[in-house]
């Protein structure tokens, strides 16, 4: 038997709650529905938000599956009877959900995902915050930790990503209004994280992002949708990694580059021949997971000579940009010193662009010398966030890019 066509997947992307993500997820779908497409809702909750609750009467709602946990029966997707349903298209909102123990898949994207192999057709919402690389610069802008993420590389892959926007004034309007929050919660969120200046951060995260993800299309796919000639000149960005704390910030940063110049990521581990003893697997194994979520490829090597093994393996990947953590010494000392592994690396890597990059994690340098550091540092990595650059046209790109302003709210 023939295997079904993979389904195409379509995200909602915004940069904060009440944008009009899950509007624009029901308004393309009861467009779809009037065509004559067979459309069902998966998952969707109108948050008492009147406007929304209208657009979801008359599609078709596949009832949740309630597994049994813990004495009680939450409710998630029924990905069997959508499988079995074989519906045209999906509605299926808050792509980052993690779903209640029991379920099927640990988190929503991979129920997605299982729908699209199967032939179903997907349309979805993702919030910038919910972006795993970008996980840690979203902490950095409004204080608060994202617990769900969703992987880059996923998102990436989308047939079609539109950005739902609007302005931060018309939005904090809302939140005053009462159209998103209930009133007592409006008011803690606009005097907190849905302040001017945090909200226009995240805009512009968000369009930075995707305009990189265009850029990335465009130089991968080119006009004709092949790969064009000289693809082989693309920015490699190899980032090394210890089984320190500040792996996955590392990663983040790393992963940060490689999109910014529409490159690719690698990540190395290299430890000396039986010196594993004070190696932290587990933290291997999550730094693994992490490179793998944002689009990169995860490398383990053993070798005597750390520096040589790297430098080799950075030039037979033909890397252009190597990400490094900082050191633990003082800066001036580090630079000068031809002993050191880092100091090793920037004296033999000719030709490849180093990054010493800071994390919290990473420098227990008294607190003037950091601030020394800091002034060394270049804006971007300052702020965390992406250099602009000049967006292509929709027409040189597999999967468009859109703005939208919905009139109402999701």
């Amino acid at each position: 038997m023939k295997p079904p066509t993979r389904g195409r997947l379509r995200i909602y992307l915004g940069f904060a709650s009440g944008v009009g993500k899950t509007y624009a997820l029901l308004s393309e779908g009861r467009r779809r529905a009037k065509r004559g497409t067979d459309v069902v809702v998966a998952c969707l909750e109108t948050r008492g938000r009147p406007r929304t609750a209208a657009l979801l009467k008359g599609l078709e709602t596949i009832p949740y599956a309630r597994t049994p946990f813990l004495g009680s029966f939450p409710e998630e997707i029924d990905l069997d009877a959508l499988l079995g349903r074989r519906p045209e298209v999906v509605l299926l909102d808050e792509l980052a959900h993690t779903n209640m123990p029991g379920s099927r898949h640990v988190m929503r994207w991979q129920d997605a995902e299982e729908l699209l192999t199967a032939g179903i057709d997907v349309i979805s919402t993702v919030d910038v915050r919910q972006l795993d690389s970008l996980r840690d610069v979203v902490e950095k802008i409004t204080g608060v930790p994202s617990r769900e993420t969703v992987p880059d590389a996923f998102v990436r892959l989308a047939d079609e990503v539109e950005m739902v926007d609007i302005a931060p004034e018309e939005l904090r309007d809302r939140m005053a209004h009462g159209d998103i929050y209930q009133a007592e919660q409006a008011e803690t969120a606009l005097a907190g994280h849905f302040r001017i200046g945090n909200l226009s951060a995240l805009r512009e995260l968000a369009l930075l992002w995707l305009a990189a993800t265009l850029a990335e299309d465009r130089q991968r796919y080119g006009l004709g949708g092949h790969v064009p000639a000289g693809s082989e000149a693309r920015e490699r960005v190899v980032v090394a990694l210890t089984s320190g704390p500040d792996g996955e910030a590392l990663i983040r940063r790393a992963a940060r580059i490689a999109v910014r110049s529409a490159g690719d990521l690698l990540a190395v581990h290299v430890a000396r021949p039986g010196g594993t003893a004070g190696t932290d697997r587990a933290a291997l194994s999550a730094q693994r997971r992490l490179v793998q979520s944002v689009g990169g490829a995860y490398h383990e090597l053993s070798d005597d000579d750390i520096c040589a093994a790297l430098l080799t393996f950075a030039r037979a990947e033909n890397a252009t940009q190597l990400v490094l953590g900082a050191t633990r010494r003082s800066w001036p000392s580090a630079l000068l010193s031809r002993t050191g592994i880092r100091s090793q690396i920037i004296y033999g890597a000719a030709g490849i662009d180093v990054h010493i990059t800071h994390t919290q994690t990473a420098s227990s340098v008294p607190r003037r010398r950091v601030r020394r550091n800091r002034e060394l540092r270049t804006a971007d990595d300052r702020t965390g966030r992406f250099l602009p650059q000049a967006p292509a046209t929709s027409s040189l790109r597999r999967r468009p890019m859109r703005l939208s302003t919905p009139s109402q709210l999701d």
